[in-house]
């Protein structure tokens, strides 16, 4: 599977191969980053595709560690604490 773009840098307007984030929160910066490069219209369209490919896995991304979050609350709601990996 080839790897998408992202947004290397906040100076960096051009997407470079790169692995998901570290965190959540880089990953929801990055998409943000992401989003207002494809909403300012300033992409070139040969790039448009493998930005918005880089956002769609960087929203999966997002979303999945939110989730692994959510049912951990879940779990101590329900007063048992279990082991969980957020990989």
């Amino acid at each position: 599977m080839p790897k998408v773009p992202s947004v290397s840098s906040p100076d960096s307007a051009l997407p470079t191969p790169d692995a998901l984030p570290e965190s959540y929160e880089s990953g929801l910066q990055e998409l943000e980053k992401l989003v207002a490069l494809l909403e300012s219209g300033q992409l070139p369209l040969d790039q448009l595709l493998g930005s918005y490919q880089r956002g769609a896995a960087l929203l999966a991304f997002c979303r999945d560690r939110l989730k692994a979050v959510e049912d951990q609350i879940k779990v101590l709601d329900a007063g048992t604490l279990k082991a969980w990996s957020t990989e």
